[in-house]
């Protein structure tokens, strides 16, 4: 078939929208994390694949509009893996984080009055996590099959004895702070789970490079001067109940107790849909430490290999 050159002055690599602001970070990651992508079929995933890698060589097929171009890149960035080019599993995708998150979410805070039901829930959210973990591995810093499975089984424990602890300690409690127990749980094994799940970059730090991307080292401060976003993926879960708790004091609430679950489900999306980019956006993919701030050994090694060239120093901040 015959090809036909890039349009010109197009770069199928940079961000559409400017990153060093928050609404282009915003904008960014609600197109990469836009549900829609999730029910695209295969062949079509690969028809984007072949068209932005055709890109990036110089060649796309006659009559590829600029639009045709970015909309191959937003499913490609939604599906592939930008280490290793291959495939992920639609688990693990950002793209499928709302529906999977809200149909978690509904379920964690509308179960969450027998043990059974919090521990299945409990372990279904770890699990999921534990796939979207290995899925979105960093082939920088590779974490083993040993070292996701141990960071899911303390995680799902820790899970499962604050949700099974405080359930119980709960049940004299008022009813919203019963309802607290599934964020409470959800926290705890994030204090758990991602430190487990970051270890090589804690221990050993960061691939650090200059400004045209050159590797200088590994540096352990920025590992925490950019840690990861805050957990605003989770700040429904402490809203949601209050929402809950008010609109089941109305009647017609009391009539319709089958579709308190989907209500919950549906409004947990609601806020997922806007909760997963903006905790994505807060911070640039690309984060910068000045050259003060890293260890002496580093800064110093960099100094006599580049004197005062390097004043700042780059890394990605990973997901």
């Amino acid at each position: 078939t015959e090809m036909a050159t890039v349009p010109l002055g197009f770069d199928i690599n940079a961000p559409r929208w400017d990153q060093s602001t928050f609404v282009g970070r915003l904008k960014h990651f609600f197109n990469i994390t836009d549900p829609r992508t999730v029910l695209v079929p295969d062949e079509e995933l690969d028809r984007a694949k072949a068209l932005v890698e055709g890109c990036r060589a110089g060649l796309v097929p006659p009559g590829s509009s600029r639009e045709q171009l970015l909309y191959a890149k937003k499913l490609y960035d939604s599906a592939f893996h930008p280490d290793s080019g291959e495939k992920m599993n639609f688990i693990g995708r950002m793209s499928f984080q709302v529906p999977a998150g809200m149909a978690i979410t509904g379920c964690m805070l509308q179960f969450y009055r027998t043990v059974p039901a919090v521990v299945f829930w409990q372990w279904v959210n770890q699990s999921f996590n534990a796939i979207v973990n290995y899925t979105n591995r960093n082939a920088a810093s590779p974490i083993s099959l040993r070292q996701i499975g141990v960071a899911y089984v303390t995680a799902t424990g820790t899970a499962l004895a604050t949700a099974v602890g405080l359930n119980l300690y709960t049940k004299r409690a008022p009813p919203l702070v019963a309802r607290w127990v599934p964020f409470a749980a959800v926290a705890a094994a994030n204090c758990v789970n991602i430190p487990m799940m970051r270890q090589q970059e804690i221990i050993n730090g960061v691939t650090v490079t200059d400004d045209d991307n050159n590797e200088l080292g590994h540096s352990r401060p920025c590992r925490l001067s950019c840690g990861g976003d805050p957990d605003l993926f989770f700040l429904h879960i402490v809203i949601l109940p209050i929402i809950m708790e008010r609109l089941e004091k109305f009647p017609f609430m009391q009539r319709i107790r089958v579709l308190h679950g989907p209500l919950q489900a549906l409004l947990s999306g609601g806020f997922l849909l806007f909760m997963v980019p903006a905790a994505c956006a807060l911070f640039p993919q690309r984060c910068s430490l000045a050259l003060a701030d890293l260890e002496p050994e580093l800064r110093d090694s960099i100094v006599a290999k580049h004197g005062d060239k390097v004043p700042y120093v780059y890394f990605n901040k990973g997901l």
